[in-house]
């Protein structure tokens, strides 16, 4: 019988760990989460996730996928997942990692190559006394005024399909062309002090989001004018004008996907390499 794809929903604090990706020897996502899902399997479990996060980088709303064989005790015998799991895992996975759902997935479901668009937040305080003690693990102490109007304006600038080189760490064989889809800055509510953006794209390349956040902290300083950012989208290797902000105040806060019946073309989509037409 054919492998049985569960999908997985979670959550972690990434300050104590090493990025989502294992690494021999140190603390990882992956890593703490397969061994732990191993333990209930009894069998080895590899996880594709939607969305690889830093060292440092948190998600709200990260999405994994993994094969199992249909007498995987990670099944019920009726292929559902046993009432009671994410129960355990809760249990058994150190505080900063939280389960929040596991299912069968819909034929065709691909964590990372079916999604059409992943979130992210980052956040920023610009208080001379820094975050807050319950928020200083996921936000970015900034003591300097900024303005955010005209940070949102150099944000909208970036905004459609581009080659987002200037802001990526370069990957061999991997395409730099992205789509941003939505970029906004506003106020935390009663939060004082604290501003947070918002971004969208169909993916993000590596430490695209917080080459994005430090060039447009830039302009809100008053350092660069407004028109800066887009004129960055020109250069074909990574900017070395752009500040990286720290790892952080990062969240990856959601994940979109289509609807059952186009999953796997939206796969079939996403693993052909863009270019663009200049």
């Amino acid at each position: 019988m054919p492998p049985v794809r569960l999908r997985i929903d979670l959550a972690y604090d990434g300050t104590d760990f090493a990025g989502w990706a294992r690494q021999p020897e140190l603390r990882t996502v992956q890593g703490v989460l397969e061994e732990t899902l191993a333990v209930l399997a009894r069998e080895p479990v590899a996880l594709t996730v939607a969305g690889r996060t830093d060292a440092g980088v948190h998600a709200d709303a990260q999405v994994v996928h993994t094969d199992v064989t249909p007498g995987s005790a990670l099944l019920a015998a009726d292929g559902t997942v046993p009432d009671g799991m994410v129960r355990r895992l809760a249990r058994m996975l150190p505080p900063d990692v939280r389960v929040h759902r596991a299912a069968p997935a819909p034929a065709g479901f691909d964590a990372r190559f079916s999604a059409v668009r992943r979130h992210y937040a980052y956040r920023v305080c610009t208080a001379p006394s820094g975050p807050e003690p319950l928020r200083a693990r996921d936000t970015l102490r900034w003591p300097r005024p900024l303005d955010v109007a005209a940070m949102d304006e150099a944000g909208r600038s970036l905004l459609g399909e581009h080659d987002f080189a200037a802001f990526c760490r370069p990957r061999a064989g991997a395409t730099t062309i992205r789509e941003l889809q939505r970029l906004t800055w506003h106020p935390c509510r009663d939060e004082r002090d604290v501003v947070e953006v918002r971004l969208s794209a169909d993916a993000f390349c590596h430490s695209m989001v917080r080459s994005v956040v430090g060039a447009l902290l830039a302009v809100g300083e008053g350092r660069r004018p407004v028109d800066w950012p887009a004129g960055l989208l020109t250069a074909e290797r990574r900017s070395s004008e752009i500040h990286v902000v720290a790892a952080h105040g990062l969240r990856l806060v959601g994940v979109d996907y289509p609807d059952d019946g186009s999953l796997a073309a939206r796969a079939a989509t996403t693993r052909a390499v863009r270019t663009l037409d200049r």
